[in-house]
């Protein structure tokens, strides 16, 4: 970059250093991240498609998870970057909804450039749209309805509306079952409100038979076979103690050197090492256990006596597993086999060792209380199985979000109706030029329904037309799209429902990344030096995203 002062070049930047500013910077910025958004579109809603994705090793992952969808693709514009956080965002918050979030942020940025063409200044936009954003929270916290943990009809219908947009929508209502079982299973009461760690729900997947066959167990599988052919396979009333400790004899941390020198001292010595192991066994039977799991290793020695004793043992169980395994069975992690007492064992009704196809998992079933449950899915194939435990994840979150809020609002576009007509009336009262980027935000808002409709195959004005008409209405707050029928009718009665903190996580995150993105009219791009290298097709000047003029070098977008 030089600027001319006479014939003397003065150079400011590195040579080679591209740089776009003002318009074309913003105009470039919300190009990319409107193409991203475009990209998921058509996956919103119950009659959403899948993508194939297809990564340069060869793997295919099939699913509609706008989440999934962003992290797999390769995006390289920086702007679009954002939008790939948006949905990351999203999903590590309340885990579902990734597509509803991008596809505003997407439209809030069209809006936005059509307003930037009328020399409104990004400043009044980003705070139009602040000013919308805290409208649209608590417009609806108005609109929200309460819901008690043990109202088991909403919570399935919740869960429903969740999957019945995903591939394993074929076993909808037994999903739904689970989820919502295992979550209140894990759910615990803290002061006045409850919590749920979905992370204590453990997920397992098994190629064969269908969907229709998984299962929920209340209690463990873990991925493990019994540690010896001499150990009995079924354990009836199991008492169970986990040992995070080696049930083998402690090698010398220096070495050492131990002389024998006759047949009787090799006898002694291996006698006591006989001993100290049997000392340990008897620790582990004098406790009352009949089962034990085991972090570290045990002695083949030791696995004998325990074999002996009716003792069924697992090794090598992983620390994760072994904290499920406490909350599961009520059982006390114990450091050493000393250690071991009645108090510190936990209960299941039965262990036992299950082979499916050519693998073998225990099952540690009907714990009285269990605090962590696991899923175990069933499935033809492995694409099937990735997308039902990509599905089943939402699924869990959203039920999670209602336990632990007590919210929900309807579906079926129902809300954003409801808030394109509240942010349209804030607007007057605002005025001025901020009143614009409100009413914009109000339009934008309306793209979640209008998209609905477009993927079900419905004509979106004529609907569009017929839900701004009959939210115009005294009681209509719960009204959306029924997408099988084309009417709009009134979600609660459908059993359409999403929890609130969705929607409002959502308006949250695409709006941060909207005001961002306006917030950018310079853009240098820094070839060379010492920084990440660079994607193929350089920075150089912001472009390349998708041929387009003018963008020269960001690198194409991977369409």
């Amino acid at each position: 970059m030089s600027q001319g002062g006479g014939n003397i070049p003065v150079l400011v930047l590195k040579e080679g250093t591209g740089r776009s500013t003002g318009r074309e910077a913003q105009r470039n910025n919300i190009m990319a991240a409107k193409i991203v958004a475009e990209s998921v579109k058509s996956t919103l809603g119950p009659c959403g498609m899948d993508k194939m994705l297809v990564s340069g090793m060869g793997d295919v992952a099939i699913t509609n998870d706008g989440a999934t969808i962003m992290k797999e693709l390769d995006v390289q514009h920086p702007a679009a970057k954002m939008l790939v956080e948006v949905a990351k965002a999203q999903d590590k918050e309340v885990g579902d909804g990734t597509t509803s979030a991008v596809i505003l942020a997407g439209e809030l940025l069209a809006k936005a450039e059509s307003l930037l063409d009328k020399n409104i200044h990004p400043t009044v936009i980003i705070e139009g749209y602040k000013k919308a954003s805290e409208e649209a929270q608590k417009i609806l916290q108005n609109i929200a309805i309460p819901v008690a943990i043990n109202d088991e009809k909403s919570l399935k219908e919740i869960a429903v509306t969740s999957i019945s947009s995903k591939s394993i929508n074929v076993a909808e209502d037994l999903f739904a079952k689970i989820i919502v079982d295992s979550v209140k299973q894990v759910a615990e009461k803290v002061e006045d409100k409850y919590i749920a760690d979905i992370d204590l729900i453990k997920i397992v997947k098994k190629h064969g038979k269908s969907l229709d066959e998984t299962e929920l167990v209340k209690g463990m599988v873990i991925d493990k076979e019994i540690a010896s052919s001499g150990m009995p396979k079924l354990v009836d009333g199991a008492k169970i103690a986990l040992l995070n400790a080696k049930l083998e004899i402690e090698k010398t941390e220096f070495d050492a050197k131990i002389n024998i020198e006759s047949p009787d001292q090799m006898k002694l010595f291996l006698d006591e090492e006989e001993r100290m192991i049997k000392d340990m066994v008897n620790s582990v039977t004098k406790s009352g256990a009949n089962v034990l799991f085991c972090e570290k290793g045990i002695d083949d020695m030791a696995l004998h006596f325990l074999g002996k004793a009716g003792v069924m043992a697992v090794k090598s169980i992983s620390s994760g597993d072994m904290e499920k395994l406490a909350k599961a069975t009520g059982a006390q992690i114990v450091a050493s086999v000393k250690e071991l007492s009645a108090d510190a064992l936990g209960k299941a009704k039965r262990v036992e060792e299950v082979k499916i196809g050519d693998d073998k998992l225990l099952y540690i079933r009907d714990c009285k209380n269990p605090k962590a449950v696991t899923i175990v899915i069933r499935g033809a194939a492995g694409h099937v199985l990735d997308e039902a435990e990509r599905s089943l994840h939402d699924g869990l979150c959203v039920v999670r979000n209602v336990i632990e809020d007590g919210k929900i609002v309807a579906g079926g576009g129902a809300p954003e109706a409801e808030l394109a007509k509240g942010l349209k009336a804030f607007a007057v009262k605002v005025g001025g030029r901020e009143q614009l980027a409100i009413e914009a935000f109000a339009e934008a808002v309306e793209e979640i329904p209008l998209t609905l409709a477009e993927n079900a195959g419905l004509d979106p004005i004529d609907i569009m037309v017929a839900l701004r008409s009959e939210h115009q209405k005294k009681d209509s707050k719960t009204f959306g799209i029924d997408v099988n029928t084309g009417k709009i009718v009134d979600m609660c009665t459908k059993m359409i429902v999403e929890p609130l903190r969705v929607k409002q996580q959502a308006i949250k995150s695409a709006t941060e990344a909207t005001n961002m993105i306006l917030k950018i009219d310079d853009l240098i791009s820094i070839k060379g030096g010492k920084g990440p290298a660079m994607p193929p097709g350089g920075m150089g000047g912001m472009g390349g995203m998708g041929g387009m003029p003018g963008m020269g070098g960001m690198g194409g977008m991977p369409y």
